[in-house]
């Protein structure tokens, strides 16, 4: 008769999110994750086979949690980059492991991408939607990677300047998407 299972994957997973945001990457190990579950190390390769394996899990269980996020928002461009932005606030470990692409899973990721397509494609229509997003998402990711960092240090205040920077990427997409006349 097998022993019964004393640890899960969602456990492992779990236990993997809170040592990364309590101490990052490097303590994101196959052993601190085995010690926080309760079991020894070689246990955890039953349900992970190695560290590289452990990282993309709790990955994608980050990229879980952002859609989450993004799924109970209004759809606008504001309530979806202030969740993308409340998310790396709260979880910022999990933020900067989420953006190392080949560890979070590419099904996850499309998932997360899919409101940013959807709100570019009703500002500015199907033909510039990818560019859109990829301006709000290059905008939003740089400014709050700053903001982690702790790289905006000359004075003002940061949330401000956070809806200072909506304001006008909604304003420059929407006129993107109007007519030009000519005089």
């Amino acid at each position: 008769m097998p022993t019964p299972e004393k640890t899960s994957l969602s456990a492992i997973v779990a236990a993997g999110r809170e040592l990364l945001e309590s101490g990052g990457q490097d303590r994101l190990t196959m052993q601190s994750v085995a010690g926080r579950v309760g079991v020894r190390a070689p246990s955890l390769y039953k349900h992970v086979r190695d560290r590289a394996a452990l990282l993309a899990a709790v990955a994608g269980s980050a990229v879980d949690d952002l859609v989450a996020r993004l799924e109970k928002t209004d759809g606008s461009l504001e309530g979806l980059v202030r969740a993308y932005r409340g998310f790396a606030q709260d979880c910022p470990e999990g933020f900067r492991l989420m953006m190392l692409s080949t560890l979070a899973p590419e099904e996850a990721l499309d998932r997360a991408v899919a409101p940013i397509l959807q709100v570019s494609r009703d500002l500015v229509g199907d033909e510039g939607a990818l560019e859109a997003a990829r301006l709000l998402t290059a905008w939003a990711t740089g400014f709050i990677q700053m903001e982690l960092v702790g790289a905006f240090r000359l004075g003002g205040d940061v949330d401000r300047a956070f809806e200072y920077g909506l304001t006008r990427l909604r304003r420059a997409l929407t006129a993107e998407a109007q007519p030009s006349s000519v005089d």
